[in-house]
């Protein structure tokens, strides 16, 4: 079982770099057995995958809209996820949410039977 809470999110003109981060209470220090992953939903749309790292910090994956701006991070002794954002475009406005799951293979999917999920971070990136 996780807590996931994101912080970071905030307002940045077209251009900006802007860092979420999400910790993950797992009630044990130094302790997230889990891939890691974000998700976003833009304003009226459903929401979509933007980026996973595995357990070990070894295999992320990006989606073609974010590669080459975004990249994740993770600290396993900080029990944190980061997910740099740079190049930030107004199609980047969303609310981003934090995921965690089994694999880096289920964590990419819209949602799965033990997926845990952040309350989500507003981003708003204005021209």
């Amino acid at each position: 079982q996780v807590h996931l809470v994101e912080s970071g999110g905030g307002l940045v003109q077209a251009g900006g770099s802007l860092r979420l981060s999400c910790l993950a209470d797992t009630g044990r220090p130094n302790y997230n057995p889990y891939a890691m992953g974000w998700f976003r939903q833009p304003p009226g749309r459903e929401r979509e995958f933007v980026a996973a790292i595995d357990w070990g910090g070894t295999s992320v994956r990006y989606a073609d809209s974010v590669e080459g701006r975004f990249a994740i991070f993770r600290d396993n002794a900080k029990n944190t996820e980061d997910l740099q954002m740079d190049s930030l475009q107004p199609e980047d406005t969303a609310i981003y949410s934090c995921a965690a799951d089994d694999t880096l293979r289920t964590v990419e999917l819209p949602t799965t039977e033990g997926r845990y999920w952040g309350q989500g971070t507003q981003v708003t990136v204005s021209s």
